[in-house]
């Protein structure tokens, strides 16, 4: 089933299976039949898929996926080598590849090039040999023949009859990555009958008439995990707490009323925010905690970059492009060269920066997250998100990693940042 409605699973929250092969393989074909639908163009003309193409949907037995129809991996021309490099692109939030084979041409080294970039990102490769009504001697032969040239697991389908597709099904259910589905967002903290205040400001910057993303899979976790979601605006948070026979297990704010819910949470009282919350659900949080620490390494000059996973209308006093910058700024005393991205590649020159700022990544994959802290890693830049980011500059960044056993090492030896992090509490506009 197609996606219609905002009611279904997050695209960051679904399998990812990249559908690969050469112009003309089937790849668009394999799609329909694997879905049941006429979802994706099919023509004999090469080259009718150009960039990567996302469908989310419902494969059973797999449950909620996203397919990725990308370019003939054998594309032309100036135009078809910046269409496979796009594709290629794909693999950094792939869990699963499906390589299309044609029996007509002799699998070689477009395939061997694909599978080789596939195993750098780390994805499991199912080769499949489609075709086979049309071809049903060479099938049998060849399928033999692949799995040992290609040494991956071979399935033979015909996308127009549906011939071998529960069997490809069943591939791609004991392929598939068995930690694909990140961790609970804040199930592991939490007990049945426990209470979780969430505190949802609603100013320019809220959606007309729903919640957000973030809050509404808390919302669904607390209740999956057999607990009490109180959701309060930050103004009614005081009275929410007086009300209580019980204090909550956990108070989860939006970043940006960090402050005045600290000022009015308890001490006793656990303390974060959706967007720390979400950087251990989607990323790395003990990554994202030590990158913190470079903010008291910047200077004036130094380049900066705000990296977010999808594009937005921006309010008047956006945090991305406005708050952040103003805080920092009169941190480091000075201006600093910010640049801003959105999408989902970060730039190639990301050596250049002192630091990665990024957002909740409530829009991308587990995978392509950790795949974005992987490049920050490798070209040595320190990279926080927003959630981190904010807690440090207004002195609670303590309280509000507190929750979570894994980065207290991370905290322990950060007394002297301590005293920095005061320094700032309360004096940021």
């Amino acid at each position: 089933m197609v996606d219609t409605t905002l009611n279904q699973t997050p695209r960051g929250s679904r399998l990812h299976i990249a559908i690969f092969g050469r112009r003309n393989a089937g790849k668009s074909s394999l799609i329909n039949a694997l879905t049941n639908q006429n979802i994706a163009i099919v023509s004999a003309i090469p080259g009718t898929t150009t960039d990567p193409v996302y469908k989310s949907m419902e494969i059973l037995p797999l449950g909620p996926v996203v397919l990725i129809d990308t370019a003939g991996i054998d594309d032309v021309g100036q135009l078809g080598a910046l269409r496979i490099e796009k594709a290629l692109a794909v693999l950094a939030k792939t869990d699963l590849m499906l390589l299309v084979i044609d029996p007509a041409l002799e699998a070689g080294i477009y395939e061997e090039e694909v599978i080789a970039r596939a195993i750098e990102n780390n994805v499991p490769v199912i080769g499949v040999l489609n075709k086979i009504d049309l071809y049903p001697q060479e099938a049998l032969s060849l399928t033999p023949e692949l799995r040992e040239k290609l040494n991956l697991p071979v399935v033979a389908v015909s996308a127009s009859t549906k011939q071998g597709i529960d069997a490809l099904k069943l591939a791609m259910i004991k392929a598939a990555p068995k930690d694909w589905v990140a961790p609970t967002i804040l199930g592991d903290l939490i007990s049945p009958q426990d209470t979780v205040v969430l505190v949802v400001p609603i100013d320019l910057a809220a959606p007309k008439g729903r919640l957000i993303l973030p809050q509404v899979q808390t919302i669904r976790d607390i209740l999956d995990h057999d607990a009490l979601a109180l959701v309060v605006k930050e103004r009614e948070l005081k009275a929410a707490l007086a009300g209580l026979k019980s204090k909550p297990r956990l108070v989860v704010t939006d970043s940006q009323a960090f402050l005045k819910v600290a000022a009015d949470t308890p001490k006793d009282v656990l303390l974060t925010s959706f967007s720390i919350l979400f950087a251990r659900y989607k990323g790395d949080l003990p990554t994202l905690a030590a990158g913190a620490r470079a903010i008291e390494e910047l200077e004036p000059g130094d380049k900066v970059l705000v990296a977010e996973a999808c594009t937005h209308h921006r309010v008047e006093d956006d945090i991305g492009t406005v708050k952040i910058p103003r805080w920092l700024r009169q941190i480091v005393g000075g201006p600093l060269d910010f640049n801003w991205v959105s999408g989902l590649e970060l730039p190639a020159n990301l050596k250049d920066y002192k630091l990665i700022i990024h957002c909740g990544a409530c829009m991308i994959n587990r995978k392509e997250m950790l795949h974005r802290l992987m490049q920050a890693k490798t070209n040595g830049v320190p990279i926080v998100n927003y959630g981190v980011l904010i807690a440090y500059v207004h002195g609670i960044l303590k309280r509000a990693l507190a929750p979570f056993p894994e980065v207290t090492h991370i905290l322990e030896d950060t007394a002297e940042e301590d005293k920095d992090e005061r320094r700032y509490a309360g004096g940021l506009k």
